[in-house]
């Protein structure tokens, strides 16, 4: 069983970082804007550490932590063998562990520092980022090519997100959570990212029910992370198929950005599910139960060009707000 419930990790704090294209989207109440996608750097690569570690070091101040009052460092994002997570983790003296589930790195850790916290530590930073330009030139082409984009791909997000996980007891608890299976369904087109991973979002969705003995209306609302228009229709569709029936769902992709803004399918990205949890979803204050479903391609450059099938996997957390 992949499934865990836990009895004492909080969710304390989060602070979030978008860039400007997010800035102009449906979405307000960050915690900082950046003016432009080098945030002050020679690179792309140094702008989205420098997010990281803003992210991270605004965060600690906030709760009046230092290095040697957090337990560990939780986290990853998109680039090539986590680069970014690992340099942001080297300007720390705190553990580190590195994770990787494309974009559902925010949720695996949430799931390991709650672990973590269940051991018996008691600080906890999760952490992940995207940056568009940077994916853009990794996963598909330099943006400076102008190659044409498919209206099934979705809009890399620019952000930076570091949360604090506690054992002090908060208004929002991290009730539960299940590690999500690899599925692999034949797809290998690397334009239609919401088709690659709705079946996964399912999955982790059916089995999470299974396994804590709970009916999806259990939830006020479901959140999956980037499946974007294309994938959420297609993750509407499984449910039905499984006659899985929730109150309230929507994926976080296509809450970030405006019609006019013209991001194709939406928002992808390990940040869009946390930057609609902490902008959106925890400030308007409706929902007591709240199911997160992070979604994760995991492809490389590599494996595309070599025509195979896209895994894909996704992990869900629980959240609950104490009133």
């Amino acid at each position: 069983m992949a499934s865990f419930i836990y009895d004492n990790v909080y969710l304390k704090d989060a602070y979030t970082i978008v860039g400007p294209y997010e800035t102009k989207g449906k979405l307000s109440n960050f915690d900082l804007t950046i003016e432009d996608m080098y945030y002050g750097e020679k690179t792309f690569e140094k702008a989205e550490v420098k997010m990281q570690v803003k992210a991270i070091d605004s965060l600690m101040a906030r709760n009046y932590l230092n290095d040697n009052q957090v337990d560990c460092l939780v986290g990853g994002e998109l680039s090539n063998q986590i680069t970014t997570s690992s340099v942001t983790a080297s300007k720390y003296k705190i553990p580190f562990l590195g994770l990787y589930s494309a974009c559902a790195t925010f949720n695996e850790a949430l799931i390991t520092g709650a672990n973590l916290i269940k051991l018996n530590n008691h600080h906890i930073i999760a952490y992940t980022s995207s940056h568009n330009l940077n994916s853009e030139k990794q996963f598909r082409y330099p943006v400076e090519y102008g190659a044409p984009k498919k209206e099934s791909t979705t809009f890399t997000a620019t952000g930076a997100i570091a949360t604090l996980l506690t054992d002090e007891k908060t208004n929002i608890k991290v009730e539960s959570a299940t590690i999500g299976k690899v599925i692999d369904y034949g797809i290998k087109d690397v334009n239609n990212m919401g088709a690659v991973m709705a079946p996964a979002a399912v999955q982790v969705l059916f089995d999470h029910l299974n396994e804590l003995h709970r009916p999806a209306t259990y939830y006020d609302v479901i959140i999956t992370g980037d499946l974007g228009n294309i994938g959420e229709e297609l993750f509407r569709k499984l449910c039905q198929k499984q006659n899985i029936k929730y109150n309230k769902y929507f994926d976080a992709g296509t809450e970030i950005y405006r019609l006019e803004q013209d991001t194709k399918a939406g928002a992808s990205g390990p940040t869009s599910l946390p930057i609609v949890l902490f902008s959106k979803i925890l400030k308007e204050k409706k929902y007591s139960k709240i199911l997160l479903i992070a979604t994760g391609s995991l492809h490389s450059p590599s494996l595309v060009n070599q025509k195979n099938s896209i895994p894909s996997i996704a992990h869900a957390v629980s959240l609950e707000v104490i009133k």
